[in-house]
């Protein structure tokens, strides 16, 4: 599916791809090592995506939204790569992450060369406004993974503390994606405005669905082992709702594993089962498909065209993938 999204730009797409690889250069053998291996990795690669079908829909006549979906493709990878050393995970997209083949210093410096790197092709585009943007956007990310962080192991995090967490360390990236892309093609205050809303909705319902597939989907499907977030303690929305809503033993259950240091996987099958019977997989949908709902509404004005189109997809891809 994420090919046929990316089919109207494909040209861009290669583009960005080849714009990375040529940006990851280094005297560092290992930097480039790692830099490759992560870029080789593949992925959805949803953000860049969005800076290319934001920018062409606003009617970019330069290749400028190249560097910049590069960019937002480099912030990306480096939170990826520090949060896998915070959340001590060993898989993603299917393969050992960079501190499980390596080490965890490798993966955090070599995160600070990728963000650094972002921010020198950020000069080369020589948009204050766009690096006002980006500058804010890292620091939002940066609360955001602390804010995930004090809520570890918590129980008594709230929904709204959940929302908090996943605007500021996903759906805010989603949104600069969006918006850069409108201001490189010179797009009017209401229209980049506009296109940044639609992100934020959109990388909201993406996160969503994901906390949705972490305990509905399976560990091929998804790249990754289901039930990673309860077992790094995090209490994602399913597991609020489950403990709002089911009865005490259930809940004492919950919480004791969301403490626990390890989850025996007859620990996590229970509490998927108690997750589904709660209801909480299909509440977490339904707020996902609202968010979905709200990004629509943001392209309504948006000129018709295959780019706008594309954009659309973009909204159901984001809600009804299963990895």
């Amino acid at each position: 599916m994420s090919q046929q999204l990316r089919a109207i730009v494909e040209d861009d797409f290669q583009a960005v791809n080849q714009y990375v690889i040529d940006q990851l250069y280094s005297e560092v053998e290992l930097v480039e090592s790692i830099g490759h291996y992560i870029v080789e990795a593949g992925g959805k690669r949803m953000r860049p995506l969005l800076v290319l079908l934001a920018a062409k829909s606003c009617g970019i006549e330069d290749n400028k939204h190249i560097p910049m979906a590069a960019v937002i493709e480099f912030i990306h990878t480096a939170t990826l790569l520090h949060d896998d050393v915070v959340d001590m995970s060993t898989l993603r997209r299917g393969r050992p992450t960079v501190n499980a083949e390596w080490n965890n210093p490798s993966s955090v410096l070599v995160g600070d060369f990728i963000y650094s790197r972002a921010f020198q092709v950020l000069v080369r585009i020589g948009s204050l406004r766009i690096m006002e943007i980006i500058a804010d956007t890292t620091n939002k990310i940066a609360e955001g993974e602390v804010l995930q962080l004090l809520a570890k192991s918590n129980p008594e995090s709230s929904e709204a503390d959940y929302m908090r967490v996943i605007e500021n360390k996903t759906a805010i990236l989603f949104k600069a994606a969006a918006e850069c892309g409108a201001i490189l093609a010179g797009a009017d205050v209401a229209v980049s405005n506009r296109l940044g809303r639609f992100g934020m909705h959109i990388g909201t319902a993406f996160q969503l669905i994901d906390d949705v597939l972490d305990y509905r989907g399976d560990t091929e499907a998804l790249g990754k082992n289901v039930g990673d977030d309860l077992a790094e303690g995090k209490p994602t929305l399913p597991l609020l709702y489950a403990m709002a809503n089911c009865g005490p033993d259930d809940v004492t259950l919950v919480k004791q594993s969301l403490a626990a240091e390890t989850v025996s996987p007859e620990q996590l099958q229970n509490v998927i089962k108690i997750v589904v019977d709660s209801g909480a997989l299909d509440y977490t949908q339904s707020l996902a498909e609202a968010q979905a709902a709200e990004s629509r509404a943001c392209l309504a004005e948006l000129p018709a065209s295959g780019y706008r189109d594309s954009l659309m997809a973009m909204v159901d891809f984001a809600i009804n993938r299963n990895s």
